[in-house]
């Protein structure tokens, strides 16, 4: 039986890595137990090339690695394409420093309760980034459809809608069933960068909390670069094994980084910094281009690392953010 297309959308496809092409680079990294721990300045330049797809770990303002996104900005990472579900500032200041060619967008130009990106807006309006549309559901689909190994992926989202028509998505009719459904293209990203809770010196790392979509991306995705808030023993992971969603095999660059999704949000650890990404939205919202710039000037050009940028913000700025009701640990849960 012939497959109909009764539908194709118009959209870019950015990423152009396939399930087969990431099959064969998989078979090439090892599985032994090697010590993964660097600097994040090695890591950055070692698994991040100019004109890579990028996946980022997290949700929004919460676990994001801001840590890993400064440094992208600051070693000057050129043409990179974006997954832009689920995230906020991160993209936002990859595209504030240049970084950015392309995003794959479902919901990255609003920050949630602050209101829209002045970075964003700029850069999207006229053309200096390109976009193809999606829905925060699109894209877990995708990743989903590259972590499986499968070339496309069969889905009802999107069916009727502009977001669609503005995606490269086929719509079908089932040769089971005769209704309509929308094929999408697996996604297979160069590299994604996380943050997390902990890991070992291996690359297994542990959450609390919502793990988003960390556990598919990796598994979809060439390339990790893990962050976390502590490097812990082995035998520490190995107690509650449950929580370890990215096993050691997977994870290329393994660093401990203290504070590492500020000004985002770390579950039970701290809260986000609302004063610093308003100041952020400020400068990108300002007309004179050259405001966003000094603050990007400030923040990352002018620091050596992050814990430089930890250390400017002071202790006292940084421990207030864990003075707060939304740090308790889940109802008979314990503190990490």
């Amino acid at each position: 039986m012939e497959m109909k297309i009764l539908e194709e959308g118009t959209g870019e496809i950015f990423c152009k890595n396939t399930p087969i092409t990431m099959r064969e680079y998989a078979r090439g990294k090892t599985r032994a137990l090697i010590d993964k721990r660097m600097p994040l300045q090695e890591a950055v330049k070692k698994f991040i090339n100019d004109g890579d797809y990028l996946a980022i770990g997290g949700f929004g303002h919460i676990r994001i690695p801001m840590a890993t996104i400064y440094e992208i900005v600051r070693q000057k990472k050129k043409n990179l394409s974006v997954a832009g579900h689920t995230a906020v500032q991160d993209i936002d200041v990859l595209m504030a420093g240049g970084c950015v060619s392309n995003v794959d967008i479902a919901y990255v130009v609003g920050f949630e309760l602050r209101g829209l990106s002045g970075v964003q807006r700029r850069l999207f309006e006229s053309g200096q980034v390109k976009k193809t549309d999606y829905t925060n559901g699109a894209m877990s689909y995708r990743l989903r459809a590259g972590a499986q190994g499968v070339p496309f992926i069969p889905v009802k989202v999107m069916l009727g809608t502009d977001t669609m028509r503005k995606s490269p998505g086929k719509v079908f009719e089932c040769p089971f069933t005769g209704e309509k459904v929308l094929l999408l293209p697996a996604l297979n990203p160069d590299v994604l960068i996380m943050h997390a809770h902990r890991a070992d010196i291996y690359g297994n790392c542990q959450i609390d909390g919502h793990i988003v979509k960390d556990d598919i991306q990796a598994r979809a995705s060439k390339r990790i670069i893990v962050t976390c808030e502590e490097i812990v023993d082995t035998e520490i992971l190995r107690a509650d094994p449950g929580k370890t969603i990215v096993p050691f095999f997977m994870v290329d660059a393994v660093i401990e980084q203290p504070w590492g999704s500020h000004p985002g949000n770390m579950p039970y650890k701290y809260y986000f910094d609302h004063e610093f990404t308003e100041n952020y939205l400020a400068k990108g919202r300002d007309k004179d281009p050259g405001a966003i710039q000094k603050w990007m000037d400030e923040w990352i050009y002018s620091l050596d690392d992050f814990n430089a940028y930890v250390t400017k913000l002071g202790a006292s700025r940084l421990y207030k953010l864990r003075d707060d009701e939304f740090l308790r640990p889940p109802m008979g849960g314990k503190q990490s």
